[in-house]
């Protein structure tokens, strides 16, 4: 497996970058990953779709949106099967995934049950995961975007992945998150504690809710270290223009003075105006402008690319499902509100333990998940019904005996779902008495198990 570079052909044009991107004013995409036995993405989009069947739908009301969904089973024909259906194609909001990292192993849940095999390895995964990016981006809508979170031996090479489904200008952050305590165990390298998100578009017209991290004693906000007189209110003070030149409004004179070279007032002269009548602005000894922003009306600091708060399971309090490689709920939360809206449709095709599907849940979002694992299915049913427990109940024993079934709904569901079971699945049909159980776990829900 190599990068190789790609000749252009003559006469074309470098592609413009994003305003929103870093860098130079032009980006030129003349690289890719080679290895044997890339398929053409025509024909990863051509391939065997799946024949998904309804087998169960779950609702706290009758006049609940009866759309979200979860599928047993294998998520390439699943996800091809989704780009025919007309409410998922082109509307999915946010893709997160957490796909298997390559590893080789073969991992199970704390209560010992199997979960899953992580096994496909080298040029092989790089091409499996390729095939579902590709898809993923059919579904995406216009304003969508994706996280796809992974470990620093795959990180990089999907990266490339990543440019060349998507183009190096929808590349937005290359998170850098804190998985775990130190570690003391190093074997003559560095402690083994992060692990990496990558964050892209569909489009630069993009949805975007700034995330921020609150003050807290480790980050005061000594930046607001003015007082205003009469109000005793802390602020700061910022500048009232911008980079770039412009020949509207915000290029024009203000209070006599024109914005310095090469820039433009962030706002008309009109607005200006009010808030410098509600006091708002500060001007200097020499006549500068700038504005004040009141630490008051602050959310706090935006959000950066590294995530340290986001830790996996580190202590016996915090509430987790058992199920192998489950991901910090927060952190899908940050990442749903950040990159979503309310009844906005959120997917993860690597559903694993439901975290996605949780922090969708809450959010009041619609949701897809996809998982070809039955213990999967089960982790994620049975935190919609139940919740989830303190870890310390895993190692006290605890999760040997079965909960049961709460006479009022305990869990994670607000709404409804229908769960669906295509080809891929393991085993390949839940039991009638599978499907018993798992509506028993809903006991104030409306349920319905299709034959």
């Amino acid at each position: 497996m190599k990068a190789t570079k790609k000749t252009a052909s003559a006469g074309r044009k470098p592609r413009r970058a994003s305003r929103l991107s870093e860098g130079t004013a032009n980006v030129v995409f003349d690289y890719r990953l080679e290895y044997e036995g890339r398929t053409p993405a025509h024909a990863v989009l051509a391939g065997p779709k799946a024949s998904p069947e309804r087998v169960l739908s779950v609702a706290l009301s009758s006049q609940v949106d009866r759309f979200s969904r979860l599928y047993l089973g294998e998520n390439l024909g699943i996800l091809r099967h989704l780009c025919d259906d007309p409410c998922v194609c082109g509307k999915v909001s946010l893709v997160y995934i957490d796909p298997p990292f390559a590893t080789g192993s073969r991992l199970s849940a704390r209560d010992a049950e199997h979960a899953y095999d992580d096994v496909v390895a080298g040029a092989k995964f790089i091409e499996f995961l390729r095939h579902r990016i590709i898809l993923l981006r059919e579904l995406m809508s216009p304003t969508g975007s994706i996280y796809v979170h992974l470990d620093g031996k795959k990180a990089f090479p999907m990266k490339v992945i990543m440019d060349e489904v998507f183009g190096p200008t929808s590349f937005r952050n290359f998170i850098t998150r804190k998985k775990s305590n130190n570690k003391n165990y190093t074997h003559r390298q560095y402690g083994n504690i992060s692990d990496y998100i990558l964050f892209y578009t569909k489009t630069s017209e993009y949805t975007w809710n700034r995330p921020y991290d609150p003050w807290t004693d480790a980050h005061p906000p000594k930046e607001y270290h003015y007082v205003e007189e009469g109000t005793g209110r802390r602020y700061m003070k910022v500048p009232v223009h911008a980079p770039g030149e412009r020949s509207g409004e915000t290029g024009k004179p203000w209070r006599g003075k024109l914005p310095p070279p090469g820039k433009h007032w962030q706002y008309p002269p009109a607005v200006l105006d009010e808030m410098d009548a509600k006091g708002e602005i500060y001007w200097s000894p020499n006549g500068n402008p700038r504005r004040k922003i009141y630490l008051d009306e602050s959310n706090g600091i935006p959000a950066q690319d590294i995530w340290l708060q986001f830790r996996d399971a580190h202590n016996q309090n915090v509430h987790v499902t058992g199920y192998p490689t489950e991901k910090n709920l927060p952190m899908l939360e940050r990442i749903i509100q950040a990159s979503s809206n309310e009844g906005d449709l959120v997917l993860d095709c690597f559903a694993g333990s439901g975290t996605t599907l949780v922090a969708a849940e809450r959010a009041g979002r619609r949701w897809i998940g996809v998982d070809s694992s039955m213990k999967a299915i089960e982790t994620t049913l049975r935190r919609l019904a139940q919740g989830s427990e303190p870890m310390g109940d895993y190692v006290r024993g605890k999760n040997g005996r079965a909960r049961q079934p709460a006479l009022f709904h305990t869990g994670e569901l607000q709404r409804s779902f229908d769960l669906y079971v295509a080809e891929g699945a393991v085993p390949p049909t839940p039991p009638a008495q599978c499907l018993r159980r798992w509506v028993d776990l809903f006991p104030s829900a409306s349920a319905t198990i299709f034959s």
